[in-house]
């Protein structure tokens, strides 16, 4: 049977390879997503007309959403 300093001895060298390991495999995976978005063009244009085009309210849709919300509740209403 092993001595128990040489199982904390073996537990703390196979604690250490997983974490540089883990640390590696992080490194790499940061470096990758940093060349990937390098060479990805930029979206701002695209999001940008998404948020001004439904940033601004249209008057002709906002009366038909009103009568139909109104005719869902008096429909739910009687239904109970």
């Amino acid at each position: 049977m092993m001595d128990l300093t040489e199982l904390l001895i073996e537990a703390a060298t196979l604690m250490g390879v997983g974490m540089i390991a883990v640390f590696a495999f992080l490194s790499l995976l940061i470096i990758a997503v940093n060349g990937l978005a390098k060479l990805a063009p930029p979206l701002v244009e695209v999001a940008e007309t998404k948020q001004t085009s439904s940033a601004t309210p249209q008057p002709a849709n906002n009366a038909t959403v009103v009568a139909a919300i109104s005719a869902a509740v008096q429909q739910y209403r009687k239904a109970q």
